[in-house]
């Protein structure tokens, strides 16, 4: 299922997914903290994306999508993460509408 989103430099309806350099996180918890039903820490003190079944998704690189009801959340995680490691993108051109590479 693809959740649609609405976000500034996206049009109506736009899918949205987000993703976290786990390179760059510094553990901090931010993001789980805004969001726990997107983001979670794992034993190994990183912060993950989890997946629509509430999985831990620990593949480099591992995107899941953004609920519309969360979105402002997210997009919260990302501006306060210290890691600058939390990417929110759009799904249909993978154009980064959130997150240090945003433009």
């Amino acid at each position: 299922m693809t959740v649609q989103n609405e976000a500034p430099g996206t049009g109506a309806g736009e899918a949205l997914e987000v993703w976290i350099d786990q390179d760059l996180c510094t553990g901090d918890g931010i993001c789980a903290q805004y969001a726990p039903e997107v983001f979670e820490l794992d034993i190994d003190g990183l912060a993950y994306v989890k997946s629509t079944d509430d999985e831990l998704l620990q593949d480099t690189g591992a995107t899941t999508p953004v609920p519309l009801p969360l979105l402002q959340d997210v997009v919260d995680s990302a501006k306060e993460c210290p890691g600058d490691c939390i990417h929110v993108r759009r799904v249909a051109d993978k154009v980064e509408v959130y997150g240090p590479d945003a433009e």
